[in-house]
């Protein structure tokens, strides 16, 4: 056991956990190709629902005490816990987020994505697709960082540094990573920004979610009257991306992503490597 009371995963563990990341892969590429404008946001969660559901898996959000959906869908400003609606209608042009998770025999996935809704403005759908760029390139630098990392805060520096190099952007600082395993929120806690404070040092068997939450205006946040949604107290877009990452004796492993990470953590100089059963 590594300190802070998180698992260290073996290697037949990860390979599970694998499992659990593709379905949640699978819900979320379900979700991606369902996404145009006239779709409602509990549509969406519909479909990644039997995606998962098909595949022998279980969500795992519906596990969260007093959450009740699949997703979550989160449009515009706001940034995440979005409940789904059938009320709640794409319109072109939107920014919207979507964080789902997959339980299979025991073991959870965790990853989320951002998507632009086809036809909307040129202009303000091309500046959120670069907040959302942005935003997906700081998750794979702070991956590549969690490569060859002694300490957890490496990843969150890793991240920042990246949001920064591209201009004036905001970092969430309350909402933040986490490791991931028999639970779907496990210790440690995986910040998206630099921080002075020791932190767990990375051996082989640790599995976190990276998700870094970026914003076009302010990180100050409210969270809305339905108790869940987290938006921006600026109004200002916002953007999430999240991948399950494991890091064992011969490398790293991108759980949630098809190829493992290869194709994007390549310009890092990085190469994941797969586990055999």
């Amino acid at each position: 056991m590594a300190r802070k009371g998180f698992e260290l995963k073996t290697n037949q563990q990860i390979l599970l956990m694998r499992e659990a990341g593709l379905i949640t892969a699978e819900a979320l590429e379900a979700v991606r190709d369902a996404i145009r404008p006239g779709v409602s946001t509990l549509e969406l969660d519909e479909i990644a629902n039997a995606t998962i559901l098909a595949r022998g898996a279980r969500s795992n959000f519906q596990l969260v005490s007093g959450y009740f959906h699949t997703i979550c869908a989160s449009i515009n400003d706001e940034i995440v816990h979005g409940i789904p609606s059938k009320d709640r209608i794409l319109q072109a042009g939107d920014i919207v987020s979507i964080d789902a998770g997959a339980e299979k025999d025991g073991w959870n996935g965790d990853s989320a994505i951002t998507v632009i809704v086809p036809g909307g403005d040129a202009e303000l759908s091309a500046a959120r697709q670069r907040l959302s760029d942005i935003t997906e390139e700081s998750l794979w630098a702070g991956i590549a960082a969690f490569a060859t990392a002694n300490r957890v805060n490496e990843v969150g520096a890793a991240v920042e540094d990246y949001v920064n190099s591209q201009g004036k952007w905001g970092i969430l600082e309350y909402y933040v990573g986490h490791g991931i395993g028999r639970s779907m929120h496990e210790e440690p806690a995986v910040f998206n920004y630099k921080t002075r404070e020791s932190s767990p040092k990375i051996n082989p068997g640790l599995v976190i979610a990276i998700e870094p939450m970026v914003v076009a205006g302010s990180n100050a946040t409210k969270i809305l009257a339905d108790d869940w949604t987290v938006s921006t107290i600026d109004n200002s877009d916002a953007s999430h991306w999240e991948h399950t990452v494991a890091r064992h004796a011969k490398g790293i492993w991108v759980l949630t992503a098809n190829d493992g990470g290869a194709e994007r953590l390549a310009k890092y100089g990085v190469t994941p490597v797969e586990l055999k059963s």
